[in-house]
């Protein structure tokens, strides 16, 4: 199937980075760590885990970016929370929250993103809509998966099930959703890709 994909669909990258010099590439770097920011603070509170547009941004930034810058933009935006910068959910940041509720779905980010991103290098993104929203939703439930395995060692596994997954799986299906749609947008929005200097 990957031979069929490259064969008939060119690789996704609206912005052209494969190609670009690396002072650029850290600059977009920078960038994703912003939007990544930004996004953790779209927040819903919960406990012990909040619902925030952080999956939403992470598979978005593996995709976009292609899934090796992403995960280094990724790693850039924890790196910039273990040492206390706001860009966690409600502007929190330090290394407390790679111990605490939320440091299973801290720790998969990286891995999550990486999957969306190989995902779409693979062809499943832009047009393929039902393959990009699986993408994302794979991702998505990658997340929850690591994320309740890391709580159930603080408050056992049915808490952790029922509190630290359950509840998200709505938002997964409409973030999955939501990127597919975007992406669909991205692709159909002049065919193009943006030319960069």
């Amino acid at each position: 199937m990957s031979d069929l994909v490259s064969a008939h669909s060119p690789v996704f990258d609206p912005l052209r980075l494969g190609d670009k010099a690396w002072p650029l590439k850290a600059l977009f770097v920078l960038a994703g760590t912003g939007f990544l920011a930004l996004s953790s603070q779209i927040s819903v509170p919960m406990v012990p885990v909040p619902i925030t547009m952080q999956t939403f941004a992470v598979t978005m930034i593996g995709v976009i970016y292609g899934w090796r810058l992403g995960v280094v933009t990724i790693l850039a935006w924890l790196a910039e929370a273990i040492v206390g910068l706001p860009v966690l959910a409600n502007g929190a940041g330090g290394i407390g929250h790679f111990a605490g509720p939320t440091a299973g779905y801290l720790v998969s980010f990286p891995l999550i993103g990486g999957l969306a991103g190989w995902l779409a290098a693979q062809g499943w993104t832009g047009d393929r809509v039902v393959l990009s929203f699986l993408a994302h939703f794979s991702a998505n439930i990658l997340c929850l998966v690591l994320g309740a395995a890391w709580l159930a060692t603080l408050i056992g596994l049915e808490k952790a099930v029922m509190l630290g997954a359950v509840p998200f799986l709505i938002g997964a299906v409409l973030k999955s959703a939501l990127a597919a749609a975007v992406l669909k947008a991205i692709q159909s929005s002049g065919r193009q890709p943006v030319d960069l200097p």
